[in-house]
């Protein structure tokens, strides 16, 4: 029984699905350890972006899939729940079948692939960049390769439809859609910049029309006073909290880093951070469980 055959399991249950992102092991523990009033988050989600980040670079690709398979092995070596990793747009048809197999190997649960083409460009921070779509009939033989090159259809092959992001409009998003279900994918992700959960509805509401069963992931980062509820009623059976842990990092570090300049030692920022004692003890806590 796999991770995946976890996730696979809730997915096909009609529960909704909550997936923070998990940048590295320390982040992945904090994910798998966070739990509150008994609710709890159901996997991990490596961010193209996030990775990217990380390694003081640009969210461009210019992160091979070697290096991200490495953040992969990090954090299936020191945890438990699924990872569904970003696969940007895939790579070629071919590259995108060895990819599925090397995912899956390794202790993936999944993969999102995006349909976009040409230089990557992120599609939230990027306002001026162009965004090209890829055709719709190449994306779905892209689809089909990975499909028929995983081990078992536990491993989840999503598909991003970047259709709004691109400015084609909801017509190309629902065309996308059906081709890509009917390419076999497992689930499909529509994407949105915008803070207005207004055209996610739209697309929601034409595509339940057609496929009631499908599950549609959503990440609400730009949209993210929607609550849970409201999403989870919009249509959504995934939500992908993308990039939250690693911008909270961010800020404390920075604050972190001012503090010991502008007052000369670290004392003043302690209160705005964990001990040494308090990481130490959630690897031990890891370390405990593997033993047993």
């Amino acid at each position: 029984m796999t991770r995946s055959w976890g996730l696979k399991e809730k997915l096909n249950s009609g529960e909704l699905i909550r997936i923070l992102e998990a940048s590295n092991g320390l982040s992945g523990l904090v994910v798998e350890s966070t739990i509150v009033d008994g609710r709890e988050f159901d996997g991990m989600w490596l961010s193209s972006f996030c990775d990217s980040m990380l390694r003081g670079r640009l969210d461009d690709e210019s992160v091979t899939f070697e290096e991200r398979l490495e953040t992969v092995k990090e954090i299936v070596a020191v945890t438990k729940k699924p990872l569904i990793v970003d696969g940007d747009s895939g790579g070629s048809i071919s590259q995108f079948s060895e990819r599925v197999k090397v995912l899956e190997k390794a202790g993936a649960a999944g993969i999102i692939i995006e349909d976009k083409t040409g230089a990557k460009h992120n599609s939230i921070t990027c306002d001026e960049c162009k965004h090209t779509l890829i055709d719709r009939e190449e994306f779905a033989l892209k689809l089909r390769a990975g499909i028929s090159a995983r081990e078992t259809c536990d491993f989840l092959i999503i598909a991003r439809i970047e259709s709004f992001i691109a400015g084609s409009g909801i017509e190309d998003a629902l065309l996308r859609a059906d081709k890509y279900v009917s390419a076999g994918a497992d689930a499909i992700m529509i994407h949105s910049k915008k803070k207005s959960v207004e055209e996610i509805k739209e697309f929601l509401n034409a595509f339940r029309k057609v496929h009631k069963d499908v599950p549609v992931v959503l990440v609400p980062t730009s949209y993210n006073s929607y609550s849970e509820e409201e999403l989870k009623e919009f249509g959504a059976n995934v939500l992908i909290y993308a990039n939250q842990l690693l911008r909270s990092a961010f800020l404390a570090m920075t604050e972190a880093a001012r503090s010991i300049l502008i007052n000369g030692k670290a004392d003043e920022s302690i209160l705005n951070m964990a001990s040494m004692q308090e990481i130490n003890n959630l690897v031990v806590s890891r370390e405990s469980m593997t033993d047993d």
